[in-house]
């Protein structure tokens, strides 16, 4: 039986869809009434009623023409270049084609408006004079338009960041969790093994109850927490396989009030890899037991034991201790803290409030 295991899913970077219908319809009929208005192209009283209309019109259908093609610009540009990778090539194709398409277009459009309104009479002050407004205008609404492009780059770019930042430490948390299993199991069967030549009825009686504790691993190595009171149980079930094997030579004490064990919560398996290390590292007997003592204090698990290290002249690589921290870090955003002397080892385990 193996646990679902959960999809992690990053949202792909899809292409920028800006909504500026409002500001185009305001500003393009602003600008193509405007700019006539500054450099007095339709100030001769020659204009009929009717005429200065179809010259507004005329102009407006200028402006149009100059922001769209603009706009295309700008949009096919972003494929090309970004500010992040290419900020000066940007800077350098923006210009450049803002300015070779804008200038010869206005030009022409202008020239054209004198062959329809003043009979091919171009004024070329006025056309040059009108080029240049539109050509400052249209740098100043590119300025805007990159402006809003590089805003909305930047918090796509945060999201797909916190994306992948959460994704790697659901891998690495996944990663940590398929470590228990082995783990435990190898050590689970040299017990039994051990059990089998020492006493078969005891053999059997082990396996029973791994059959319980590593149901227990099965139905929560997929979750990243549980419920004190069902950790605390777990442990009792996994110090009760050490009892079989070691007699007296181990103990247990749970000194936790009623209402912290179903109102916390905690990693799965915490408990469990803490009793571990201490059979590992330590000397015990039935004249010196090991106990492993549980306390509640300020919202955090204290797991207690006396030190009793074996003389086997071997430094531990505290790939469990290692592992449980790491997996505390990635699930609570919480540290664990390590107390150790000649005298004690000591583990302060947070736990979380439930809501």
């Amino acid at each position: 039986m193996k646990p679902e295991k959960k999809a992690i899913k990053i949202t792909a970077t899809k292409p920028l869809h800006l909504n500026d219908i409002g500001f185009r319809l305001v500003l393009i009929p602003f600008f193509g009434i405007a700019i006539p208005l500054m450099t007095h192209m339709t100030g001769s009283s020659d204009f009929t009623h009717w005429k200065l209309k179809l010259s507004y019109g005329y102009t407006i259908l200028l402006a149009f023409i100059i922001w769209q093609g603009n706009r295309y610009l700008l949009f096919s540009l972003r494929n090309y270049f970004d500010w992040f990778n290419k900020p000066l090539r940007k800077i350098a194709a923006l210009i450049l084609a803002v300015t070779f398409f804008t200038i010869p277009i206005s030009e022409l459009l202008l020239i054209g408006w004198y062959h329809l309104f003043k009979d091919g009479q171009v004024d070329w002050q006025v056309v040059n004079t009108s080029t240049l407004i539109i050509m400052i205008c249209v740098l100043f609404i590119t300025h805007v338009y990159e402006t809003v492009f590089l805003v909305k780059d930047s918090e796509t770019e945060m999201v797909r960041n916190e994306q992948l930042e959460r994704a790697k430490a659901e891998a690495e948390l996944q990663a940590l969790k398929n470590q228990i299993d082995p783990h435990f199991m190898f050590n689970s069967l040299n017990t039994i093994s051990y059990l089998i030549d020492e006493s078969p009825a005891k053999a059997k009686e082990f396996n029973e109850h791994l059959a319980d504790v590593y149901r227990y691993i099965l139905q929560n190595k997929s979750r990243d927490l549980v419920v004190v009171e069902e950790e605390l149980l777990f442990l009792q079930d996994y110090f009760s396989l050490q009892e079989i094997r070691y007699g007296a030579a181990v103990l247990l004490q749970i000194d936790i009030p009623e209402e912290t064990t179903t109102g916390y919560l905690m990693p799965p398996i915490s408990l469990q890899i803490l009793a571990e290390n201490a059979f590992k590292h330590n000397e015990f007997s039935s004249q010196s037991p090991l106990c492993v003592t549980v306390m509640y204090q300020n919202e955090k698990l204290v797991v207690k034991n006396k030190v009793l290290r074996k003389a086997t002249g071997k430094n531990s690589a505290k790939v469990g201790l290692a592992n449980l921290q790491e997996r505390y870090r990635l699930t609570t955003e919480k540290s664990i803290e390590v107390f150790e002397n000649d005298i004690s080892f000591i583990v302060h385990l947070p736990l979380l409030k439930m809501d």
